[in-house]
């Protein structure tokens, strides 16, 4: 078990998940905390990873790092995200086994699940059917990882855990309009189209960063680009889809304690218990409960303000119709998610028109 001087490496401590980790150990008084910015240590590199373990020599390895992004992102740049995240791994987990860190927490993502599997996803399903081709690469390497902490728990005695959270939210997150998740691209999308509500152009033209010199004709232009526009004497917001899915939401400060309790309490034997064959260890981290994404938005729409209207676009693509994951095997562990959506939306919210 870690205690408060145990020496703790945060690899990606900059990203939504990592940060949420070095809060959490922070609040609870952790002081040997170990981190690297990209410029001072490049993941990437075999021989400069290695040198910072050898170095350094972390009792605890969170492993929040990875090459992150969109359905765009994955789909276009799909040999960057399968050898990125393959490097960032390998190297962390293999000096992980080489100095003998105590245990290690790899942070994975839902999108492992076959795109067909059984709702909701049980760690078990892992593997049983093809994935989702638009991030495929992505899934592969957090696979990858899944079974290199499994096939190095089996023959060298490691102590490594791997961890699948489903969709994420919080404070830090990533708001761009173009290649942001779901949740954060809808806080700011309402949140414009509240800002032409109340007819608050100048807070608009800071939002979008545009030129000081615009008038309302390029600003509305630029809005329309984000299906945002003014009908009559309504404010119409158009959302991509039919917001007939169903997707969970998590919020990182949870995901952080949840992630907390199995570093404190869980151990790779712990996960083993009844297997005849050891797979599938990892685990589902989440709430067990979803919400469609017209629920979702008519939520953020209430607590910003927004009463203007609110279409979906049913000719875009929706996605996978519900994507919900068992989270038995993780209450049976002792966690259960404490953060409501609702107070956790209001949270990020807050946080949102506070730092933008």
């Amino acid at each position: 078990m870690m205690d408060k001087n145990s020496k703790i490496y945060i690899a990606g401590h900059r990203g939504l998940v990592g940060s949420a980790i070095l809060r959490n150990l922070q609040n609870n008084g952790f002081t040997n905390l170990v981190v690297r910015t990209h410029t001072e240590l490049d993941l990437i590199n075999q021989n400069k990873v290695a040198e910072f373990f050898i170095n350094e020599r972390p009792e605890y390895v969170i492993l929040a790092a990875a090459k992150v992004g969109g359905i765009y992102a994955n789909n276009k740049y799909r040999a960057d995200f399968i050898y990125e995240n393959l490097m960032i791994q390998n190297n962390i987990i293999h000096n992980s086994y080489l100095t003998g860190v105590k245990k290690l927490l790899f942070l994975g993502s839902s999108c492992i699940y076959p795109k067909n599997a059984l709702q909701p996803l049980q760690e078990d399903c892992l593997l049983s059917s093809e994935l989702e081709y638009t991030n495929e690469p992505y899934a592969i390497a957090k696979i990858a990882g899944i079974k290199m902490c499994e096939s190095y728990n089996l023959q060298y005695g490691t102590n490594f855990i791997a961890v699948m959270p489903t969709n994420l939210y919080g404070p830090y997150d990533n708001f761009d309009l173009e290649n942001s998740h779901v949740l954060p691209a809808m806080i700011r999308k309402i949140r414009l189209a509240k800002l032409l509500e109340d007819n608050n152009y100048n807070e608009i033209i800071h939002n979008l960063d545009l030129d000081d010199s615009s008038d309302n004709d390029a600003i509305s232009t630029q809005l329309l680009k984000y299906g945002i526009q003014r009908n009559d004497n309504n404010v119409v917001l158009s959302l991509w889809g039919s917001g007939k899915p169903f997707r969970e939401f998590l919020h990182c400060d949870d995901m952080a304690s949840a992630c907390m309790h199995i570093m404190q309490n869980v151990e790779f034997k712990d996960l083993t218990i009844g297997l005849n064959e050891v797979r599938n260890t990892h685990v589902n981290i989440g709430t067990g409960k979803d919400i469609t994404i017209r629920d979702l938005a008519l939520l953020i729409a209430k607590i910003i303000g927004y009463v203007g209207i609110i279409e979906f676009d049913a000719t875009k693509p929706d996605g996978t119709m519900r994507k919900l994951q068992n989270v038995d095997k993780l209450n049976n562990l002792g966690w259960n998610a404490q953060i409501e959506l609702e107070s956790g939306v209001r949270d990020v919210v807050s946080w949102y028109l506070l730092n933008h």
